[in-house]
This record gives C-alpha cells, sequence and structure tokens, in this order.
C-alpha cells in the first residue's frame, strides 16, 4: 500500500501541511517537529507526490514547451532541434522537467495555451515561432507566465525573447560580396509571409542599394525553408538571362536544393554561381561543395532561453530581448578567388 502524506502525519501526530512543509523546508517548524516527521519518512521509504511538492512550493519545475502555428518545420527542421535540444540540458540543470504542448489537440478542443499553463501549474514556456501564430500565443504573452521566445518576439510582461540579429546576418553576406567584387546576387527567401526571412530580405535590399549592387526583381524568389522549395526557387532564377554571380538563400536546406538546381543546369559553382545559405546546419560540411553559410549560434540561443526564462520564474531580472550575433562561414561553394582564403571564417 502506498503511503500518503496524510498517514504521514498521522504517523508523525501533526498535520498534513506540517509534513508539506517539512518535506519542503518551509514555514517556521521547531527541530523537534522536523526531526520527528523526517525519521518516519526515511523508516517508511515516503516519496512525496508531485502534487504535494507543487502545492507547498507553489512550483511544479515544469516547463512548457510551445511549437507555436505551423508545427511541421519546428519538428522537422535541424535549427530548431538544436536549439531544443541546447534548452533542455540547460533547463535541466536547472531543476526543471519539461512538457510539450501539441496544438493540434489544441485547434481541436477550442482550448487555450495560457489554460494549460494554468491547468498543470506550469513555472514559465518556450514558445517555438512557427508561421501563422495563433491568437492563443499573444494571448499568453499577455499573461502572468514567465515566457521566453526563440525568432518570435513577446513583449509581454512577463516575457522575453532570443534570436539572431537576421539584419546583421544579410549585412554580412552582401559585404563579403562586395568586398569580392560580386555585384549581381540574388536572394531565395522562405514564405513571403515569414517575419524572420521578412527581416534578412529587408537587409539584404537595403545593404544591396547601400552598396550600388544589381538587385533585380525577377531574382527574388520564395520558398518554404526546405530543400525541394529551394530547387524550384533556383529553377526559376535560372530561366531569367542572365544569370546573377551569386545567391543567397534565407535557410540552408534551400541552399542545398538551389545547388542540386545549378548542377542540373551544368553550371559550375563557385566558379559560375556562388552561394550562401543561413542556419550552418551539419550538411553544410558534406555538401558538393561544402557550403558557406551564416552561422546561428543555436546552442547559444538554446542555454540563453533556459537561463533568461530561468531568471524570469525567480523574478531576478526584468523582461528583455537579446540579438545573438551571427557568424559568417565561408566554405568552396562560395569562395572568390585566391584572396578569399584569407576569410574562411569571419567572425561577427
Amino acid at each position: 500500500m502506498k503511503l500518503t502524506i496524510k498517514d504521514i502525519a498521522r504517523m508523525a501526530g501533526v498535520s498534513p501541511g506540517t509534513v508539506s512543509k517539512v518535506i519542503n523546508n518551509t514555514g517556521s517548524i521547531s527541530p523537534k517537529t522536523i526531526s520527528r516527521v523526517m525519521k518516519i519518512i526515511e523508516d517508511t521509504g515516503y516519496k512525496p507526490s508531485f502534487s504535494a511538492k507543487s502545492l507547498a512550493t507553489k512550483r511544479s519545475n515544469l516547463i512548457g514547451l510551445i511549437y507555436a502555428g505551423e508545427v511541421n518545420v519546428e519538428f522537422n527542421h535541424p535549427f530548431f532541434n538544436q536549439v531544443i535540444n541546447a534548452f533542455k540540458t540547460a533547463i535541466g540543470k536547472l531543476g526543471y522537467d519539461i512538457l510539450i504542448f501539441s496544438n493540434n489537440q489544441f485547434s481541436n478542443d477550442k482550448e487555450d495555451y495560457l489554460r494549460r499553463c494554468k491547468h498543470y501549474q506550469l513555472d514559465g514556456c518556450l514558445v517555438i515561432a512557427g508561421e501563422h501564430l495563433e491568437e492563443a500565443v499573444y494571448e499568453l504573452d499577455q499573461s502572468n507566465v514567465p515566457c521566453v521566445g526563440v525568432d518570435i518576439e513577446l513583449k509581454g510582461p512577463k516575457s522575453s525573447f532570443v534570436t539572431t540579429d537576421n539584419n546583421k546576418a544579410s549585412a554580412k553576406v552582401i559585404e563579403y560580396f562586395y568586398l569580392n567584387s560580386i555585384k549581381e546576387v540574388a536572394f531565395i527567401g522562405g514564405p513571403e509571409d515569414s517575419i524572420i526571412s521578412n527581416i534578412r530580405k529587408e537587409g539584404f535590399i537595403n545593404y544591396m542599394n547601400q552598396f550600388g549592387m544589381t538587385f533585380r526583381d525577377d531574382w527574388l524568389q520564395y520558398g518554404d525553408y526546405f530543400e525541394d522549395s529551394g530547387y524550384n526557387a533556383m529553377k526559376r532564377i535560372l530561366h531569367i538571362h542572365p544569370y546573377p554571380e551569386a545567391v543567397f538563400a534565407a535557410s540552408d536546406m534551400m541552399a542545398l536544393g538551389a545547388v542540386r538546381a545549378i548542377k542540373e543546369a551544368d553550371l559550375k559553382i563557385p566558379d559560375e554561381i556562388k552561394i550562401i545559405g543561413c542556419d550552418d546546419i551539419e550538411a553544410c560540411r558534406y555538401s558538393d561543395p561544402p557550403l558557406a553559410t551564416v552561422k546561428q549560434d543555436k546552442d547559444k540561443m538554446g542555454r540563453l532561453a533556459a537561463h533568461m526564462l530561468h531568471d524570469l520564474i525567480n523574478s531576478n531580472t526584468d523582461p528583455s530581448s537579446v540579438l545573438v550575433d551571427p557568424e559568417l562561414i565561408i566554405r568552396k561553394s562560395c569562395l572568390a578567388g585566391t584572396n578569399s582564403f584569407v576569410q574562411l571564417k569571419t567572425r561577427g
């Protein structure tokens, strides 16, 4: 028979509330009572339940992980997987477990994220941004539940966010092209309504104009961050003459698809068309040719999100935003000549 907190209280001759305070080291309890209760707990091997602990401490040590909006990208894309792995490791060391929310069931039962947080007594939430976000995400953001967003600007009273400086990512790419006399550049973006992709696109156009570089509207194509969409976007660009000298893709997976299309057109990379992606996923190192990219520090973003959320939960800090510097990694897909070897790794 499994013992309950009431059984321990009866054996010790105290109330269940007193036992709870002893277990959680709260309240003013005499040393004699503490000793008596602890001896009974040790002798019986009693293990306090999760609900007993959380009731006394007002903490569940549970974090909600929300894949907001369209979740397919988040579950499959290497970038988000690596951010989440870093977050899980860091938040675990801080003493928390993770509860993953499925927004498929969410859509069916008409519940909202805030109601779920209260039901499970969550201490806080990590929100991973997809596309076409639900209104419930913004309701949660405006609540008193501590939240940290990744690639989504949360601005509520108990919210912070962490993201790559996406404008700077575009600046580094265009500056590299400019310094290597590459003036005609195409851009493959994510979905047209993607906030992150649009920041990269606007940065791309702004810095192209700033350096007086050639940009054509038909060299601006869109995909969905995955390889096949990059392949199709590059095919559309190659239907236009003359070809651009280089391509900047808003994700590595789209860049890898573009590489496939360029090869099918019997064009040589980097001699005839150069290409740079964004994210620095593992596949970049092993593609043919190895893919140049803008590295997002996925490990740092995950660890920052964990510590920022922990501090919000414990009221150790005010809500804030953190922009993580990107790093331009030049590999063979974008070598611009012998002078380029001194720029194999440029840091922000």
